[in-house]
């Protein structure tokens, strides 16, 4: 259990939250949502105890352990694997190089130190140190952390595997409270669902950062919203708190909006009739009755969410796509081996495997680049649209966003293209920024304002929710969903890919899997994935 007493936290003159009075109960999983910079990281430090708050205090339970996955990944290069796990449990951790200090230092071994060792065994055998190892190594190849590595040094690691051996450290110590920032980021399927199994039995708290939906709506037992200055508790998965929230803003604009007509309709009644003697006292009855509407108070939400629409300028004809013996290569290591396949009519086929072929086969679709051998072929009636995964070529110049974006349409109207960016969030003088001081975030957004204004029939997306907050990916989830044309894309959201894809193709070694099925459908069917 762990709890704030009116805590507030600024940035300069800015607020974030203030007098935050919450408590996170053992047996219970906490998603922590907001708008980007809504300060979701910055409460998890102040819950670890790495941020001091300017007002208040973090209380704990007695003997509570309190642990954090480790955001840097180079922070343990020089430490073989199992150990860098086994120093997820901090007492454990530091009992093991006190006795192998003592039983290893040149000299005499004192009365002293037996007595110092002693006593150090016996704490040793109460944190069960004695399975620590093997429950270290199994930990890791739950993780598909192979023994083999165990020993290995963490600079000798991949990217993907120290994610997992810094989830498998947070994890070894059986904290009271966990706190998680994005635990999902760089895991393959079989490890998001270990870890969703993992959490959903865990005992104790849990409160995570994630962008992931689907991850949220698995382990969620509530979530915390921090936003209108304060953070509050829900119960409920994501989807239970983002439909309820939707429905209570949309309640109390229906009802500001009736009280706004009930009181103009009273304001013109009284201006008419107060003069008027016989309608005085019913003008001064209104008029009571005025003073008593009040209008509720609907704070300015830190979310935003940018309007997603794409728009098909025709429709496709039978002709689309059609992809035959391809074949293609990086730096001389072919990743593409005769690859076929077509699209027909109301296709929204998701790609998964390894990202380098799924990235390189999204190229090729949109002519980027040529392959080795093999032909694409796209329709006569089709208009592509690509966004590839990696956007930075498209930002170099120093270009304001508004006539970077010009140059994507035929539409010579600037006030039209500053309206459409402002339903995109940037309004006013943000739509003139320079390009090449864009964020990712800023930049995703970009990209998909090009491709809305191209009206395309057939979209080839990479990885489109790469550096979008929430609310931007809620968005464009919706958008997909409502697409009246073809697409072939590449996502790590799993609830992305279930809800907008009705075919999936994954590339393999030996070739590829085509099945026309939900996501949820072929990850039981191929993987043994149950959902």
């Amino acid at each position: 259990m762990i709890g704030t007493n009116n805590v507030s936290v600024r940035f300069g003159a800015r607020t974030l939250y203030k007098d935050v009075n919450l408590k996170f109960t053992d047996g219970n999983c906490y998603g922590l949502i907001g708008a980007n910079g809504a300060g979701k990281s910055t409460f998890l430090k102040v819950l670890s105890g790495e941020l001091k708050p300017d007002t208040g205090d973090v209380f704990t339970g007695p003997n509570e352990t309190v642990f954090t996955l480790e955001q840097d990944h180079y922070k343990f290069e020089e430490f073989p694997v199992l150990e860098t796990v086994m120093m997820g449990n901090e007492r454990l951790y530091a009992i093991m190089k006190e006795k192998e200090y003592l039983y290893t230092k040149e000299g005499e071994f004192t009365d002293e130190d037996g007595v110092k060792a002693g006593e150090l065994e016996e704490e040793f055998a109460n944190l069960d140190g004695w399975n620590a190892e093997s429950e270290a190594a199994n930990l890791l190849e739950q993780l598909d952390i192979p023994v083999s590595l165990h020993q290995e040094l963490m600079s000798a690691m991949t990217p993907a595997q120290k994610v997992k051996i810094l989830l498998a450290q947070a994890l070894f110590g059986k904290p009271n409270t966990l706190l998680l920032d994005e635990p999902t980021n760089g895991l393959d399927l079989k490890s998001v669902a270990w870890l969703e199994h993992f959490l959903i039995n865990y005992e104790s708290t849990v409160i995570v950062v994630s962008h992931d939906r689907h991850f949220l709506n698995k382990v969620c037992t509530h979530i915390a919203d921090v936003d209108f200055g304060g953070i509050k508790i829900y119960s409920g998965n994501y989807d239970f708190w983002y439909e309820s929230s939707q429905l209570l803003a949309k309640q109390m604009k229906d009802a500001n909006k009736k009280k706004e007509e009930k009181i103009k309709e009273l304001e013109a009644f009284i201006a008419r009739f107060s003069a008027n003697a016989a309608k005085s006292k019913q003008a001064t009855s209104r008029k009571k009755i005025l003073d008593k509407i009040t209008l509720d108070d609907l704070q300015p939400s830190t979310r935003r969410y940018p309007f997603v629409d794409f728009k098909p300028e025709r429709e496709s004809g039978k002709a689309i796509l059609f992809v035959e013996d391809l074949c293609a290569s990086i730096e001389g290591k072919e990743l593409l081996h005769n690859i076929s396949f077509s699209l027909m009519n109301g296709d929204k086929i998701a790609l998964i495997g390894n990202p380098l072929q799924t990235s390189l086969l999204l190229k090729l679709l949109a002519k980027e680049i040529e392959p080795d051998s093999g032909k694409v072929e796209i329709g006569q009636t089709i208009t592509p649209s690509y966004i590839p995964d990696d956007n930075a070529a498209y930002f170099e110049g120093e270009e304001s966003i508004c006539d970077w974006l010009s140059q994507y349409t035929s539409i010579d109207d600037m006030s039209y293209i500053r309206g459409f960016l402002g339903r995109m969030l940037f309004s006013g003088e943000e739509a003139l920024k320079p390009v090449n001081v864009l964020s990712g975030g800023e930049r995703a957004r970009c990209m998909l304002s090009k491709s809305m204004l191209e009206a395309p029939n057939l979209l080839l997306l990479d990885d489109p929710t790469n550096h979008l907050d929430l609310e931007s990916i809620q968005a464009l989830n919706n958008g997909l969903i409502n697409f009246k044309g073809e697409m072939v894309f590449t996502s790590h959201d799993h609830q992305f890919i279930q809800t907008i894809a009705n075919r999936i193709i994954e590339i393999r070694e030996d070739g590829i899997i085509d099945r026309r099925m939900s996501y949820d459908e072929y990850l039981e069917r191929e993987y043994g994935i149950e959902e």
